[in-house]
């Protein structure tokens, strides 16, 4: 009898997959017309966008942290009840009595803290990589306002825990709402539900953290992404010097891209993982509307905003300063450049001669000007017949913008940088000055927000600040 022909085998589900990517377009359009995996990444991009010091794999960090978030507070739900009277109880009964429920909150505390972390540190590689130019201009102004929307789910489940450290949180952060003109008062209602925090307070942002802000997360996010790939993936850098490239070489996406992506990602839930078993989501007393703790603080990421009203009028504070940040970071793209530089870490070596200068510049130059301000330079107090908004405003606000239109002169006279490099520049300087004035507030404020060292007594430990979630 003849031997039977043995049938081919069909190669494994992965491997078929992987082989895919080598097809033609019109190919890939009917064998694979649904695969989510050719929405999210082209099927072949630049080698060099591959490297792990472009972009730190951030972006794909993010959508991590936020499925992380998605599925613990799924879990968080079942236990936890929106109302003064029981939120509390709720979020004891979590961790004393639900199997795993302490670390299902770790988790959720955690990775919510990373997000913004996260979503920072892209927003940053994005600039400082040159990748906010041209046809990406957009899709920077998307991300600004993903930013802000994860800045919003922080702050919405700060309260829910309602302890004293959430609730008096809230209470400042709401409270500097009033200092807007004309607005204020009634905005700060709004967002209250009332004159005071109270039980429709604690039903808005619960609602707002549960429902309204994850479907604008999830509507945007994936608009984001589409858009980096209809820009051609990230930005990809320059080739070596000397060497022309008619066609960059180009590398599959799956599995060079993808295997990388699962690296990164799986590392990232390992470090949560690490955080939520080592370090316990802050609980303090129930939250008491007549004894405010001290010192009260708002969330570690407004501690900069809150620094500043140390040292400025509150509508400087609140309004004029966080504007003009705000909308230097919208015009930024669509400022008139000399040259256009993508893909290059810090644009050049002048460029990035220039940022360190400033780090150093704003490293040295704001915790002086903090000490000072809070022990010698108290216009209020030599001028007590000026009104607040002269004394406490306009003339602090002077010698600080004349100090960075100083430096602004020195910078071009010392080296003489294009205007992408100057702006690089400044940004950098503002940037390590936020972040010197939140160091500022997470770690040297101490009782009666008085400034201390980290180690004196009433000093506020910096793990205790990072409050928030159910």
């Amino acid at each position: 009898m003849p031997k039977a022909e043995h049938a081919p085998q069909r190669p494994g589900l992965i491997r078929r997959f992987i082989d895919s990517y080598g097809q033609s377009d019109r190919e890939k359009k009917h064998s694979r017309r649904g695969s989510l995996v050719f929405h999210l990444h082209p099927p072949t991009l630049p080698e060099r966008t591959l490297r792990l010091t472009l972009t730190w794999g951030l972006g794909g960090m993010g959508l991590v942290l936020f499925l992380l978030l998605a599925l613990s507070g799924t879990l968080l739900l079942f236990v936890y009840e929106p109302f003064p009277g029981s939120a509390y109880i709720s979020i004891h009964t979590l961790q004393d009595d639900v199997l795993f429920g302490r670390l299902v909150r770790n988790i959720h505390h955690w990775s919510a803290n990373l997000l913004v972390v996260v979503a920072l540190l892209h927003l940053l590689r994005v600039f400082f990589t040159g990748g906010f130019h041209d046809r990406r201009r957009f899709n920077w102004l998307i991300g600004l306002g993903l930013f802000g929307l994860v800045l919003a789910a922080n702050f919405t489940g700060y309260l829910l825990p309602w302890d004293q450290l959430s609730y008096w949180a809230i209470t400042i952060c709401t409270g500097m709402i009033e200092y807007v003109p004309w607005l204020g008062p009634g905005l700060q209602t709004w967002v209250r539900g009332g004159a005071e925090i109270g039980p429709r307070t604690l039903l808005i942002f619960f609602t707002m953290h549960t429902a309204l802000i994850p479907v604008l997360l999830v509507t945007a996010m994936p608009f984001h992404f589409w858009r980096v790939r209809k820009a051609g993936g990230v930005v990809a850098p320059p080739p070596p010097e000397g060497v022309a490239e008619e066609r960059p070489p180009r590398a599959p996406s799956v599995p060079d891209l993808v295997l990388r992506e699962l690296v990164a990602g799986l590392a990232l839930i390992a470090l949560v993982l690490v955080l939520a078993v080592a370090f316990n989501a802050p609980l303090a007393g129930e939250a008491n509307p007549g004894m405010s703790p001290d010192p009260a603080k708002a969330p570690w990421y407004f501690l900069g905003l809150q620094e500043l009203l140390f040292h400025f009028h509150p509508f400087f504070a609140v309004v004029l300063i966080p504007l003009a940040l705000i909308a230097g970071l919208v015009l930024l793209p669509y400022l008139r450049y000399d040259t256009i530089t993508a893909g290059t870490w810090f644009i050049s070596e002048t460029g990035r001669r220039t940022a360190l200068v400033a780090a150093i510049a704003a490293l040295a130059a704001t915790p002086l000007a903090v000490v000072l301000d809070e022990k010698l330079l108290r216009f209020s107090v030599w001028l007590p017949g000026v009104p607040a908004v002269l004394s406490e405003g306009l003339l602090p606000a002077v010698p600080a913008l004349l100090a960075v239109a100083g430096f602004r002169f020195w910078l071009n006279r010392r080296y003489q940088p294009t205007r992408e490099e100057l702006v690089q520049a400044l940004f950098v300087l503002l940037l390590v000055v936020l972040v010197v004035l939140t160091i500022t507030g997470i770690w040297f404020r101490g009782s009666g927000m008085a400034l201390c060292w980290p180690w004196e007594r009433g000093a506020v430990h910096g793990l205790t600040i990072f409050a928030g979630g159910p």
